[in-house]
């Protein structure tokens, strides 16, 4: 190859990478970019889980810890109207976390919630009967707390759960 080819070669290739540099820039720019978009939405998706479950978790226990008292209450006649104003809260409060976590969460969450819901709302129900003297038959505020019991083993199902999708391991 004589040095005129070899000049000629040398200068096509240095055009060629003069022209195709700030392509393959961009190229690897864009790339970046979509790559940090992904992960920001990924992180931002986790970020609104983990404070979904958060909020459930805090207001599941608060619902159920007044339900308790409210029942421990309801049997010493201690039972006041600030005491069923907190309870009602809670029981708003646990409905809206629930109702948000519906749109975010997934499926395994939920369920492992309705199940704690049914425990909580029939308690919600029984205390309600209880307070107002119109208990069903069989109905007492000894019952209402054994059934009330089962939401200890359902919330702790639902929180491991929940810790599991955020990926905490013990």
């Amino acid at each position: 190859m004589t040095a005129a080819v070899t000049a000629m070669i040398t200068a096509v290739v240095g055009v060629l990478g003069t022209l195709l540099a700030p392509a393959l820039s961009q190229r690897l720019t864009v790339r970046q970019r979509a790559e940090e978009a992904r992960l920001s939405g990924e992180q931002r998706r986790f970020d609104e889980r983990r404070a979904q479950y958060t909020a459930m978790n805090r207001a599941s226990r608060q619902f159920h810890t007044l339900l308790k008292d409210a029942l421990h209450r309801i049997r010493d006649g201690v039972y006041t109207e600030q005491e069923r104003t907190q309870l009602e809260e809670a029981r708003l409060d646990h409905r809206d976390r629930y109702a948000e976590a519906q749109m975010i969460v997934p499926e395994r969450i939920l369920q492992a919630s309705r199940e704690v819901n049914q425990v909580l709302a029939g308690a919600d129900a029984a205390v309600k009967r209880l307070d107002r003297g119109v208990a069903r038959e069989g109905e007492s505020v000894e019952q209402a707390l054994t059934d009330l019991k089962a939401a200890d083993t359902r919330l702790s199902v639902l929180r491991r759960l929940m810790r599991n999708d955020l990926g905490v391991t013990d």
